[in-house]
């Protein structure tokens, strides 16, 4: 067989069709991306047809225990493409496993747990002798599910029921020694294990400690494979939101340096999100199961009737079945992505010369990261450079935890280190004071948030620059923030190339209040959006400048 005879290829061609409205924004980047490897069009990883004809032939001696046909025929599209491209995707260098991170966001009634068992079987038949397997979950009743799943499969299948030893704690391949046990985070501990193979099943109701420990004990691991899988949870601090906001950077570009994770996040995109109640592909979409079976999605659509009529039904539908989190429908991304890079430009420092702007200033916390926005108008179109600081003896620590390379993007001149463990405030307001001279403007104004900035702006006025205090309330910046986002969709703003304030555009997460007021949240944000934050500041003055200052320029403001 084939590559693209496989039913994981046709799935993946299937999932990126332009008019394929049943799958998500994300889905489609990664099997566009997948597609690459699997044609022969990337340069360091490809599909083994080997491996590829090795799991078909086990697939085909596995029993699908609810079918009772060969698992072969009896798996769903999705878990093909899953399988395919964890086991089959390969460096080209060493051939090692090209991917060492599986995510899978999906909904409940997917057969999840079900399809994670029958990779753990595929890992315990194909696997080095004498490798161990894990599952974390957050109690042992939602890790003994994934055994159970495993020991049914293994009961059913004539030609594995022999070659497997199933004890109660412990599931044993007898072939090579490839001991499976499943823990509970509530009981035991993580540290100490050595996982050739991980799965966190649940992982929305996990903080980060019980996958860093598995991935730590896999350091030494030739050919490691961590398996993430969770549906969505009604809360904001769990390890599965941490590694879908680092997959989506991935998908986006924004992370080109890291290829190995394979991510299938099935969930809707934003612009549907809200439209839950009605749009059948908010379904589609977050269910892979419901696209092929119209029993699944009648059943799906029953609980959303009762989602609608009932409010404390409500959370349970949209966080389970639509991957949807209840808590946060007051909160959307900010503007995609891809939309921003559209208005990017390649830096041209004496394009600047002889412009009026305005500055934006973040000064965020002492430890953490600071920025500078300038902006300008131009013919209708807005204009920005942005630069951010931080601290030097933070940038290794900064860059484990958020999977941004600063070293790398301050090479690139993203921005600046400065201070020890905390922000030299002098370093950034000497950076200002040197922009006139440097880029040869003239600085009208510099907006500010007053948290941590009196002693700056002091300093600033100083030196005979206008400082404004810009509230950080919802009415206050609702208008800059609907601007920046209609310049961007319109093609009328332009910034010099940043690829840390692409990073900053993507943790953007907007709030509104109950005057339907829009602002960027940094406690929703997915990460450090403090260049967004400087520039919508900065945004607001060259707005006022626009509305009130000369009448040559319209601003839409309704």
């Amino acid at each position: 067989m084939t590559i693209k005879e496989t039913r994981a290829y046709k799935y993946a061609k299937w999932c990126c069709r332009q008019s394929n409205k049943k799958v998500g924004k994300y889905v489609k980047l990664q099997a566009k991306a997948w597609l690459k490897i699997a044609d022969g069009k990337h340069n360091t990883a490809y599909v083994s047809e080997k491996s590829v004809n090795k799991i078909g032939n086990l697939l085909k001696l596995i029993v699908h225990p609810d079918l009772m046909c060969p698992m072969y025929d009896g798996i769903e599209d999705y878990a093909w493409f899953l399988i395919v491209a964890v086991f089959c995707t390969r460096r080209r260098e060493d051939n090692r496993r090209f991917y060492t991170t599986a995510l899978l966001e999906i909904c409940r009634k997917n057969f999840k747990t079900f399809n994670s068992a029958v990779i753990f079987i595929i890992g315990m038949l194909t696997e080095p002798r004498f490798s161990r397997f894990f599952s974390v979950a957050p109690d042992y009743k939602l890790s003994s599910e994934l055994r159970l799943a495993v020991r049914k499969i293994i009961k059913v299948s004539p030609l594995l029921a022999d070659r497997f030893k199933i004890n109660r704690d412990m599931i044993t391949c007898l072939l090579n020694d490839i001991e499976y046990m499943p823990l509970a985070y509530s009981n035991d501990g993580m540290d100490g294990r050595l996982a050739n193979i991980f799965l966190a099943d649940e992982a929305g109701a996990l903080d980060s400690y019980p996958v860093e420990a598995m991935r730590s004990s896999q350091i030494t691991i030739r050919n490691k494979l961590g398996i993430i899988i969770s549906t969505q949870y009604p809360n904001d601090n769990n390890v599965m939101i941490d590694e879908v906001d680092i997959a989506k950077k991935i998908l986006d570009g924004l992370l080109p340096e890291k290829e190995d994770v394979f991510a299938l996040l099935y969930e809707p995109d934003d612009e549907i999100t809200k439209e839950w109640e009605t749009n059948d592909f908010v379904i589609y979409q977050s269910n892979p199961v419901a696209v092929n079976n119209p029993e699944i999605f009648k059943s799906i659509k029953d609980l959303r009737t009762m989602a609608i009529l009932y409010e404390n039904k409500r959370e349970n539908f949209l966080c389970k079945h639509c991957n949807i989190m209840y808590k946060g429908l007051g909160v959307e991304g900010f503007v995609d992505i891809q939309k921003v890079q559209k208005c990017k430009r390649q830096e041209d420092d004496a394009w600047w010369a002889g412009r009026r702007v305005w500055l934006g200033l973040d000064l965020s916390q002492t430890d953490d990261n600071t920025a500078v926005a300038m902006v300008t108008e131009e013919d209708g179109v807005f204009y920005a450079k942005v630069w951010g600081f931080v601290p030097r003896d933070r940038i290794g620590f900064k860059t484990n935890k958020e999977n941004v390379d600063y070293a790398k993007l301050i090479k690139s001149g993203c921005c600046f280190s400065c201070g020890d463990e905390v922000i030299d405030y002098g370093a950034v307001e000497n950076f200002i004071f040197a922009l006139e001279i440097e880029y040869e403007v003239e600085i009208m104004q510099c907006g500010y948030d007053r948290y941590n900035a009196i002693s700056t702006v002091q300093k600033l006025e100083s030196q005979e620059i206008e400082c404004v205090e810009i509230k950080q309330h919802s009415s206050v910046l609702h208008m800059p923030t609907k601007l920046l986002k209609e310049s961007i969709l319109s093609g009328h703003f332009c910034y010099d190339e940043n690829r840390l304030l692409e990073i900053n555009f993507q943790n953007a997460r907007c709030t509104e209040d109950t005057n339907l007021n829009k602002y960027v949240n940094k406690k929703k944000s997915a990460g450090k959006v403090d260049m967004v934050v400087a520039l919508i500041n900065a945004l607001y003055l060259c707005q006022q400048e626009v509305l009130y200052g000369h009448m040559d320029f319209v601003v839409q403001t309704t």
